[in-house]
């Protein structure tokens, strides 16, 4: 059952009605925030090659030695905090820091909706070679209804999931006195987007309600309360781990964010190697739904979902996000990107992952294509004998 309201993402609203792709990747000017130039340039080539031109990067190795010699522990006791699902960029990074800068990481997870096998046999492989490690998993019964709500009005089912992501590693630093988290890339700036906070090392504390917690948790169960998905409102101890913990008390612990992509050249690929042969991680066997790389976004069962929907609100889906990074990493070239982005984008889920998916956001087939139906901007999409059709696709 579902009650249809008005549709929560604001982004769709500032989206450019005029579709444009970019003239050296494959990037449409319907992802949210990107910027193209007067040549046609989107934002985040333009970021790449001012990476290889004009970032001085020996400043930054010092720059993030000076960080490490900072934080790092001479007990052995934890000091710095690392998100990590188990993939191929988090457990680089956790390597990387443990073994040549000589950190002492703890790496936390947040639980997804459901796990893949393979996704959760990648995160016990990289525990078993030598981390420690923290899982918080929220409450199934809370989790599905709020799941549940982020697709319907968000047309994101992960969007829940996101505000745990990112309030669980500053929990960890509080809870075991940590001063430094690190993620990986900036990812407005790396995959395009506001390239505000591209010169920074991190994200400034001002800037996190804005860029992670935009959609009002308070304001999805209360609409879930009204609509009947939740039979009693959660108490604020069941949503605590959907939060993130006070500002005040991280300034005051001095806790810092930082990107380790900001420091070192952002290479997905590379990441892939160096998991593989330092964490034992292992790539799909077969490609991921929707795109044609295989080593990306493993751990999530649903994940095919949430790039379904990408394609359906904006037009452009994995294959798309995949081959413009590639092309800006000089692993593809712009042809290249364009066969494969024709060839995979927008591809639908197989039935089995389709009826698990259904089964726990508690949909009808017909229900959520009517959910699915909702999000299909008239000047990205039109209809044609009874199917729907882009109007628009990058040659």
């Amino acid at each position: 059952m579902w009650v249809k309201r008005d549709i929560l993402d604001s982004q769709l609203d500032k989206l450019p009605k005029e579709v444009k792709f970019c003239k050296k990747c494959v990037m449409s000017n319907q992802r949210p925030r990107i910027t193209f130039d007067e040549d046609g340039v989107c934002s985040a080539c333009n970021y790449a090659e001012k990476k290889d031109e004009l970032i001085n990067w020996e400043k930054r190795k010092d720059d993030f030695l000076k960080l490490m010699d900072k934080h790092r522990s001479n007990d052995g006791s934890y000091d710095v905090i690392v998100p990590c699902s188990g993939g191929k960029d988090s457990s680089t990074i956790a390597y990387r820091l443990k073994h040549e800068y000589g950190m002492h990481p703890l790496t936390v997870t947040f639980s997804p909706p459901i796990y893949s096998l393979l996704g959760w046999e990648n995160l016990r492989r990289f525990i078993d070679s030598g981390y420690d490690h923290i899982l918080y998993s929220p409450s199934g019964t809370v989790n599905r209804f709020m799941t549940k709500l982020g697709l319907i009005l968000l047309g994101d089912h992960n969007e829940i999931f996101d505000h745990g992501q990112m309030g669980a590693p500053f929990r960890a630093a509080i809870d075991h006195n940590v001063k430094l988290v690190m993620y990986g890339e900036n990812g407005e700036a790396e995959y395009g987007g506001s390239l505000k906070d591209a010169e920074k090392s991190g994200r400034e504390w001002s800037d996190f309600d804005e860029a992670y917690y935009s959609a009002s948790l308070d304001k999805l169960v209360n609409i879930g309360i009204e609509d009947g998905y939740l039979k009693e409102k959660p108490t604020k101890k069941m949503l605590e781990l959907y939060t993130l913990p006070s500002i005040d008390k991280l300034k005051n612990m001095g806790v810092e964010m930082h990107w380790f992509g900001f420091y070192h050249s952002w290479i997905p690929q590379e990441n892939f190697y160096c998991a593989s042969e330092h964490t034992g991680f292992l790539p799909n066997s077969q490609r991921n739904c929707g795109t044609y790389s295989k080593y990306a976004q493993l751990d999530d069962y649903t994940d095919d979902f949430l790039y379904y929907l990408m394609f359906i609100k904006f037009g452009f889906g994995r294959a798309t996000s995949d081959a413009a990074h590639e092309v800006r990493d000089g692993h593809l070239t712009r042809e290249e990107a364009v066969a494969l982005v024709h060839k995979y984008d927008g591809e639908f889920p197989n039935d089995e992952k389709f009826k698990t998916f259904l089964e726990y956001v508690d949909l009808t087939e017909d229900e959520f294509w009517d959910v699915v139906d909702r999000f299909r901007l008239p000047h990205i999409w039109k209809k044609e004998n009874g199917e729907w059709k882009l109007r628009h696709q990058v040659v």
